[in-house]
């Protein structure tokens, strides 16, 4: 057996729980994106109080979200760091205000910083999405691994601040694939397997590589592991179409359709709602019998 066929996922999805609840993937799930930052892309700004925290989560409940993704940092091309105790306090707040309103939410938390993850962990969060898949922080697949909670691992090319300078320019399907291979190796190494696999739409990647990713879902899907495209009101839909992110609504639902045409599990976007539809005439595709 090579090693390729060692790392497939033979448990199937069975193994990823939110909380205790089984997250059932029979249909794709819906990921809202709450940034409780001044700078994010798109909504950088818009949840710096409690009040505008919770009125986007319950509007993202509402319409169909099954997950909220909070984030205490930007991860746009060009952003800085900011320092843990900064991302800490951002994040602890957002998620003690959000499991005390809807305690029945799953929550992630878009971080990769094991001490912000397990800070997270403990008080309600229940899944941890890391852009850097465990290579930022040499202490997150312990954590994780430790704290037993499913983890979303992105691949990434260099770090946010510089990324984009010199992005994957080609073979883009067989570079993601072999960092998926080696990160999944050192997780299996501690026993731990709830793992969520997102190719990292725009991080590192030319605009073509973007699309050769999409293209390429069904790759990454035969890992056996849930796959999640984040491609909302990004640059790859901007660049095509000369847009801004305020407005590429229309093309980031035309890119999750694809998506999901191609096998992704989990939508993470802006828009829960026009994501939602998406899904509902994704399925009625699939199934309709004449």
């Amino acid at each position: 057996m090579n090693r390729k066929n060692k790392l497939i996922n033979t448990n199937g999805n069975n193994r990823i729980k939110c909380n205790g609840d089984l997250m059932k993937f029979d249909e794709p799930l819906i990921m809202g994106i709450l940034n409780v930052t001044p700078d994010s892309f798109y909504d950088g700004g818009k949840h710096l109080t409690e009040k505008a925290v919770l009125n986007s989560v319950d509007m993202m409940i509402n319409d169909g979200a099954a997950i909220v993704d909070v984030g205490g940092m930007s991860t746009r091309p060009g952003a800085k760091f900011v320092d843990e105790k900064e991302e800490m306090k951002r994040v602890i707040n957002a998620v003690k205000s959000i499991k005390k309103e809807f305690p029945q939410i799953c929550i992630s938390v878009d971080t990769f910083r094991a001490e912000v993850a397990r800070a997270a962990i403990n008080e309600g969060a229940g899944i941890i999405n890391d852009i850097s898949g465990g290579t930022f922080d040499d202490e997150m697949f312990k954590t994780v691994a430790g704290l037993d909670v499913p983890y979303i691992m992105m691949h990434i090319k260099g770090k946010p601040e510089n990324m984009q300078k010199n992005p994957v320019e080609k073979n883009i399907a067989d570079v993601v694939k072999e960092f998926f291979e080696e990160r999944l190796g050192k997780l299996k190494e501690l026993g731990f397997d709830k793992v969520i696999l997102d190719p990292g739409f725009g991080f590192g990647k030319s605009l073509d590589c973007n699309y050769v990713l999409l293209k390429s879902l069904g790759e990454i899907k035969a890992y056996g592991y849930p796959v999640l495209a984040g491609i909302s009101r990004k640059s790859m839909i901007n660049k095509v179409l000369g847009t801004l992110p305020a407005g590429a609504l229309n093309g980031t639902t035309v890119l999750n359709t694809i998506a999901l045409m191609n096998g992704a599990d989990i939508l993470r976007v802006h828009d829960v709602k026009e994501a939602k539809q998406s899904v509902e005439l994704y399925k009625k595709y699939i199934s309709s019998m004449c």
